[in-house]
């Protein structure tokens, strides 16, 4: 594809960027052939869907599948009951979903008369991304290497679009129109695609009602501005009552950090919304030249406050799961950053990028992939051998996640951002495959702190085959004696994935109910690349509806493939044995 004058090699789905909606009701069984016609090893994630039962078909490699192989395929089965709303699908191959990428939508069984609000005369999905101009392969590596520099996004997109705030030898970017009729609602589904930046989102002249997030729907309200951060998704109605006869900027702009280390780029995309006339048609015919149209006033690059109480506004409606009464296992995660010695060698301090590696952690531990057995990804292990089994040798070890950071101290502390005696005595950290086990049913209460160790970014960190309840939020240092009395237990938004504030926390509540290992990580794809990852792993039940069923016949099997190397695309090494989990 070429843009801003310059060629790139990318990966998408049926010729397409994005790709395909998926549209499907409630109810329904899925079946999707992904054939592999890229140079690339790919698996598929179905982002959001709870994979009730059905842990085989989560789509992340080598912890529920082995990749997809260059000409190769696979046929992912899932259904969707349970689930109505916005969510999408994209590659779990770091990095390629910047590209991989597309919309999942889940309508009401019976129809668009059942949704909670008024029936919207059409449905719009509007994918924010952004744009690279390097292979993102390339990116991946030097992400796990600790020498990208941060400046290779160029633009933000709307639907694949640049628009015309950006051009190219004098030629003006196409940009994405939306034609509207005078009058009438649209549902506008927005989805955060890009690998990088919480976004933005506002039209000109309009405001939005806001009815669901992350396929659950929320107690509708308006706002003039959308805020949605790296993997998010946000249903809002759009009522065309503007004048007529004017035109309206549709800008998405991203948001950046109060703090950084270095500068980022301003990521901005332009479409525009257009009323029919009978002057013009179609959604792709281009705005006449007299026609300009009017622009929204955009918060702040560096406004994260408007995000804030964007957040704080959701609150569930009609939920489909109780809020839960008790808790039986705590988490106290911090997401941060820190530094490991190369080759496991000695050496200063991050500063010498030879001697030192940056990584991001959760607890101290940047996650790893295990490689001592990698004949096998880690549900299959734990599928065939359990937790009860003995290693023998060529085992999988996983560490067991710590219940909190190892050291205590000011998490938010600014001092901490640039490098110094106290960031230096914080930054040492470790690589592991980090698990935690969670028995059949038990709640699950996780609070996320974000530090100010090396950085100062946010964190919207997914769960994967579960809804978190969403209890509160804060900026600066949770505390749990004043913090709890916060917690709306009423009508808490719930949420795939959750925005934790730079330099803030969030609670969050998860019912370990269904069965398989499951990912958690950050959805900034320069934190999942560097280690703000880990897996947990639910238990079966004690009946044969809360057991995981076996793989399927035609789950892929790991083997050689010259690609890439362990932990990074291909981490496999070509044997046919299956290997076991033993936590330690």
């Amino acid at each position: 594809m070429t843009h801003l004058c310059k060629e790139t090699l990318v990966a998408v789905v049926n010729g397409q960027l994005p790709g395909p909606a998926i549209e499907v009701r409630e109810g329904d069984t899925v079946a999707i052939n992904v054939i592999n016609k890229s140079r690339y090893n790919i698996t598929i994630h179905w982002h959001g869907v709870k994979q009730r039962l059905n842990c085989w078909a989560d789509g992340v490699p080598m912890i529920t599948q082995c990749p997809i192989l260059p000409n190769h395929s696979m046929t992912y089965r899932f259904n969707v009951t349970g689930q109505e709303g916005t969510l999408w699908w994209h590659s779990h191959v770091p990095s390629l979903r910047a590209t991989v990428h597309g919309a999942l939508i889940i309508r009401p069984r019976h129809g668009a008369a059942s949704y909670p609000f008024v029936k919207p005369h059409r449905e719009i999905p509007v994918i924010v991304g952004d744009w690279w101009q390097m292979d993102l392969v390339q990116l991946n590596k030097e992400l796990k290497n600790g020498t990208y520099e941060y400046n290779a996004t160029v633009a933000a997109t709307i639907n694949g679009k640049l628009g015309d705030v950006h051009n190219c030898s004098g030629k003006i970017e196409d940009g994405y129109v939306l034609e509207v009729e005078p009058g009438k609602t649209y549902l506008l589904r927005i989805i955060n695609a890009a690998l990088t930046s919480e976004y933005y989102f506002k039209i000109a002249g309009h405001r939005f009602t806001v009815v669901a997030a992350d396929a659950n729907y929320v107690n509708p309200y308006t706002t003039d501005v959308i805020a949605i951060a790296p993997g998010e998704t946000v249903d809002a109605l759009l009522v065309a009552d503007a004048s007529p006869a004017g035109s309206y900027y549709m800008v998405a702009q991203d948001i950046q950090p109060p703090i950084t280390d270095y500068t980022e780029p301003k990521l901005i995309a332009r479409g525009t919304v257009r009323y029919q006339s009978s002057n013009n048609g179609g959604e792709d015919e281009a705005p006449s030249s007299s026609d300009v149209p009017m622009a929204p006033e955009m918060p702040g690059l560096h406004d994260r406050m408007v995000s804030f109480y964007f957040h704080g506004n959701l609150t569930s409606q009609h939920r489909r799961s109780p809020v839960p009464t008790h808790v039986d296992d705590r988490l106290f995660v911090t997401l941060s950053a820190g530094s490991v010695c190369r080759h496991g060698q000695s050496c200063k301090r991050r500063g010498n990028i030879q001697e030192s590696i940056i990584l991001v952690t959760m607890n101290d531990v940047s996650f790893l992939l295990p490689t001592a057995a990698a004949a096998a990804p880690l549900l299959e292990s734990h599928y065939y051998y359990g937790q009860n089994k003995t290693a023998t040798g060529g085992g999988v070890d996983l560490h067991t996640l710590p219940d909190r950071p190892r050291k205590k101290f000011n998490f938010t502390d600014s001092a901490l951002i640039h490098h110094g005696p106290k960031e230096e005595r914080l930054e040492p950290t470790e690589r592991a495959a980090t698990a935690r086990r969670f028995r059949h049913g038990a709640t699950v209460e996780v609070v996320f702190q974000s530090t100010a160790v090396m950085q100062s970014h946010y964190n919207p960190m997914h769960l994967h085959g579960h809804d978190m309840f969403v209890l509160a939020q804060g900026l600066g240092n949770y505390d749990a004696a004043r913090d709890v009395a916060r917690y709306n237990v009423v009508d808490p938004p719930v949420k795939n994935t959750v925005l934790v504030p730079s330099l803030g926390w969030a609670a969050v509540w998860f019912v370990a109910d269904n069965p398989g290992v499951w990912y958690l990580h950050c959805h900034y794809e320069y934190h999942a690349s560097m280690g703000m990852a880990t897996v947990f792993i639910v238990d079966d039940g004690t009946t044969a509806d809360s057991t995981l069923p076996p793989p399927p016949a035609d789950l892929p099997k790991c083997g050689h493939n010259n690609n890439l190397t362990p932990n990074e695309l291909n981490p496999h090494v070509g044997k046919s044995d299956v290997s076991y989990i033993n936590i330690v």
